[in-house]
């Protein structure tokens, strides 16, 4: 596993971020955008951060485009957790994607979202290779959910 981590500036952080969350806990669907609740793996307290959930053939997945951030250690420790859109919550279970199974799914991420996260992939796009593709797959772990709810 790659140690990438791609800090998010300022801007996303203090702005971007916060105007997402705010408007996704407000029942406002930002382009697919859900808070993603899920409990700390030392901590057992809930951790939250804005998400985008990406639909491929019926299947539901959550790409970490800035890497093996806080909520991807959770998400491996806790095996799921919950989706809030506005008062609605949906528990969820999630799988780890194989590395090697991530091309197309990380292709019709950036294709979906490229604008918002495609400088996290360094230089990788949604035209990229699958080879490509696949070089960038460790450096951004992908989660398949199942609702429970």
């Amino acid at each position: 596993m790659s140690a990438y981590v791609r800090k998010p500036g300022w801007f996303t952080v203090h702005v971007l971020n916060r105007a997402v969350a705010w408007l996704t806990g407000r029942g406002i669907d930002v382009r697919g955008s859900r808070v993603l609740a899920v409990r700390g793996h030392r901590s057992g307290e809930w951790r939250t951060a804005p998400v985008h959930v990406l639909t491929v053939d019926g299947e539901r997945y959550l790409v970490a485009p800035r890497g093996h951030v806080q909520w991807t250690h959770n998400m491996r420790a806790a095996g799921g957790g919950e989706l809030r859109l506005g008062r609605t919550v949906e528990v969820f279970t999630a799988t780890e994607v194989a590395d090697d199974d991530k091309a197309p799914l990380l292709r019709a991420y950036l294709s979906r979202w490229n604008a918002e996260v495609g400088t996290f992939f360094k230089g990788v796009g949604p035209g990229s290779s699958d080879e490509e593709l696949r070089r960038a797959a460790p450096d951004h772990p992908v989660f398949r959910i199942t609702g429970t709810a």
